[in-house]
């Protein structure tokens, strides 16, 4: 059955338990952006995009990360096993939205500032079906966010693995997977450097 993409139960789901290695190990989701943490500003660009419920997967300084965040209305899961990369957080967001109405998952990496809710809701119209597979691309090289369909949901968690997340699995599906160029309205780079910390104000 083909739901209206307006009228779908599309959650948000954010990556936000890296550890900043590279980073000197300073937690990615405490980053701050604006005066704020990096995860309060994607936990914005997910429901400004039009998903909702919004789900959050912390790792690193999870207790720190409650304490300084203003998380309200989401759902927070702690992945345990995050230094394993983020195939495991992926997996627990997965997890964590297993019993909910969601139609769709809409994923986001916390350490990429550039996506804005612009290309959250570009890509969240993409959903028909819980059959749907679609990604942003940035000058037609596929990026984030990422949207699966419920019906995707158990094939990605079996195959996601280390710093993987879905990679393997979309790799597979290119031919059912929707690419929806955001290069317009978004930049795709990471925060994964002391270099990388410009791009924060």
């Amino acid at each position: 059955m083909t739901t209206k993409s307006t009228d779908a139960v599309v959650a948000g789901l954010l990556l936000a338990a890296g550890g900043g290695r590279r980073l000197g190990g300073r937690p990615k989701a405490l980053l701050s952006h604006r005066g704020r943490p990096l995860v309060e500003h994607a936990v914005h660009t997910l429901r400004a995009g039009g998903c909702d419920p919004v789900h959050v997967v912390l790792g690193a300084a999870a207790g720190d990360v409650r304490e300084r965040a203003v998380l309200e209305g989401c759902q927070v899961t702690e992945n345990p096993d995050w230094e394993e990369g983020m195939g495991s957080s992926l997996r627990a967001g997965l997890a964590s939205l297993a019993d909910t109405g969601a139609e769709a998952a809409l994923v986001l990496l916390v350490d990429q500032p550039g996506i804005g809710a612009a290309a959250v809701a570009r890509v969240r119209a993409a959903y028909r079906s819980p059959a749907s597979l679609a990604a942003a691309a940035y000058g037609g090289e596929r990026g984030h966010p990422v949207l699966f369909g419920r019906d995707h949901w158990a094939g990605i968690a079996a195959s996601a693995s280390g710093d993987c997340g879905a990679r393997a699995y979309l790799k597979e599906r290119t031919g059912v997977l929707d690419l929806v160029e955001c290069g317009d309205i978004a930049e795709a780079y990471d925060i994964d450097t002391e270099a990388d910390l410009g791009h924060l104000e």
